[in-house]
């Protein structure tokens, strides 16, 4: 393997297969890890159209599973070279609170939050070794706005910014960086899991989660390009000097945060609800 490797988590698809792709044009060596191997015939497509086959290594990888992080530790204690982590694993589970189960919360920050946290973990002994790493988060809006309907995800999100901030701190004097890139709305199948769920006509959730679905639906067509954000990693992945902490990316999200930040929650709480408002 090549001198500076970069690790991926979530490779098979959307955002993590561009990223393997973007630092590998870069000239990265990447380690594009999944948890089924089976599903990575796209990726590699891919990396022989842009002419980068030979620099991407296919490796399993359940950031959930202890066993499966250990043969990854055993892979790198024989290929010693970790200088960028990407952690991208994740999905999108939606629903209303009182709906959902305790279960369904603690499956969301397994892969979320906990999965990135042990990634972490296993990673950083290597990088602290060179005395140099970088940990690039790949986290949401939904790290800095809560939205209805999508309490999982965005708590798993918001949980992953404290840690982010914290983690910086920490391994800043040992030549290692940490950044955060929160992405808007983009053509990824992060959504997928929200539009197949079924909801109960019965429920007294039902006309304001169908109000909500319609809403995203409705703004698919103003959903940004994914590679922005593969190219933005690949970029803070290589750039000589060290970067920022967090990186805003997508349509209308710099606003978004700006109205967050600035108007008061009553005003703000306001026009989200009238927007989402249940047609009657």
């Amino acid at each position: 393997m090549s001198q500076k490797t970069a690790i991926v988590t979530g490779s098979s698809s959307g955002f993590g297969m561009l990223c393997v792709i973007e630092l590998a044009l870069s000239g990265l060596t990447v380690l594009a890890t999944m948890r089924d191997v089976t599903k990575a015939t796209t990726l590699l497509e891919l990396a022989e159209e842009k002419k980068v086959e030979n620099l991407i290594h296919i490796h399993p990888l359940d950031v959930t599973s202890a066993d499966s992080i250990n043969l990854l530790k055993s892979y790198l204690v024989e290929h010693p070279s970790a200088d960028v982590l990407v952690n991208n694993a994740g999905f999108a589970l939606g629903g209303f609170s009182e709906e959902l189960l305790i279960d369904d919360y603690r499956k969301q920050f397994e892969t979320n939050f906990f999965g990135v946290i042990a990634i972490t973990q296993a990673i950083l002994p290597f990088m602290r070794a060179k005395g140099r790493g970088r940990i690039i988060n790949i986290s949401s809006i939904s790290g800095k706005i809560g939205f209805p309907g999508l309490s999982p995800y965005v708590s798993s999100k918001h949980a992953l910014e404290g840690y982010s901030e914290s983690l910086r701190l920490e391994v800043k004097p040992f030549g290692i960086d940490v950044s955060l890139v929160e992405p808007g709305s983009y053509q990824t199948n992060i959504w997928t899991s929200m539009d197949q769920m079924e909801f109960n006509p019965d429920s007294p959730y039902y006309a304001y989660m169908k109000s909500l679905l319609s809403e995203i639906e409705g703004g698919k067509s103003d959903f940004g390009d994914p590679n922005e954000v593969a190219q933005l990693v690949a970029q803070i992945a290589t750039q000589p000097k060290s970067p920022n902490l967090r990186y805003p990316i997508g349509k209308g999200v710099k606003g978004n945060l700006f109205f967050k930040n600035n108007l008061p929650w009553k005003l703000l709480e306001k026009i989200i609800l009238k927007k989402l408002k249940p047609s009657k």
